[in-house]
């Protein structure tokens, strides 16, 4: 995020309610305060997921869609969008960038670090002429 003007401490926490509803919007697509109550486990208050889904629009995080009277919500980013401002956030917020990321390199699983590769690969960086 820091290339959108932002600070490492901009990034919007999301509490355990609000985590569930993003879900609900990322498996779900646009959806309205009830459609998200019948998603979720239990059976929590209308206005409960009303003031959830403002706080969400606050945080910048879904779009309300005014369609009559009927209202929806979606999320603006797709769930890997999310992940990967977390992880810049992340590095933002470290005071050693690179010996973050290569830290993290160090860690990650055989098979992303080929992912990886493939990938670095195919936008050809990396590549001398």
């Amino acid at each position: 995020m820091s290339g959108q003007g932002t600070s490492p401490g901009d990034l919007p926490r999301l509490g355990a309610l609000e985590a569930q509803v993003m879900d609900v919007l990322w498996d779900h697509g646009p959806v309205t305060v009830r459609q998200v109550i019948n998603h979720l486990s239990g059976t929590p208050a209308y206005t409960t997921i009303a003031t959830v889904l403002g706080n969400l629009d606050r945080k910048h995080l879904v779009s309300i869609i005014r369609q009559g009277r009927s209202t929806s919500y979606a999320a603006r980013l797709s769930r890997q969008e999310h992940a990967a401002q977390l992880m810049s956030h992340v590095l933002d917020a470290s005071r050693d960038r690179t010996a973050s990321i290569l830290h993290f390199v160090d860690t990650m699983a055989e098979s992303d670090l080929a992912l990886l590769r493939d990938h670095l690969d195919a936008r050809g960086v990396g590549e001398t002429s």
